[in-house]
């Protein structure tokens, strides 16, 4: 059983930084993918960042060059460090987490959410 914990949202002006932070308790013996989403009110959860049990990225356009996606393997940690900020990134931020088997997917799991505010 895996259970997700974020935190580091928070109120920020354009053009400024934070970093999410999400601690993963459990053990992780498959196949994975980590990462986060966001959701902005009135829109459908979309895919922000996942960083694969291979070591692969995934960034949505709208992020590439702006957000880096991290772990911590020995702590069971995922980080996003989000720069450049704008007002459209406002949402709750998800941490994620997909288990797999090389025959197909186990379980995914979310975090409660961390709100950030991207406003001046």
């Amino acid at each position: 059983q895996v259970q997700l914990v974020e935190s580091g949202g928070g109120l920020v002006q354009p053009g400024g930084s934070l970093r999410l932070s999400c601690a993963i308790s459990g053990s992780i013996l498959s196949l994975y993918a980590m990462g986060w989403y966001r959701q902005a009110p009135g829109k459908q959860r979309e895919l922000v960042a996942l960083i694969t049990s291979g070591g692969s990225t995934n960034y949505a356009d709208s992020v590439k060059g702006r957000f880096t996606i991290s772990r911590d393997n020995a702590i069971n940690m995922v980080y996003l460090q989000m720069n450049s900020l704008k007002p459209e990134d406002t949402a709750v931020f998800y941490c994620y987490v997909g288990l797999h088997s090389h025959y197909g997917p186990i379980s995914d799991y979310w975090g409660q959410g961390t709100q950030v505010t991207v406003s001046s």
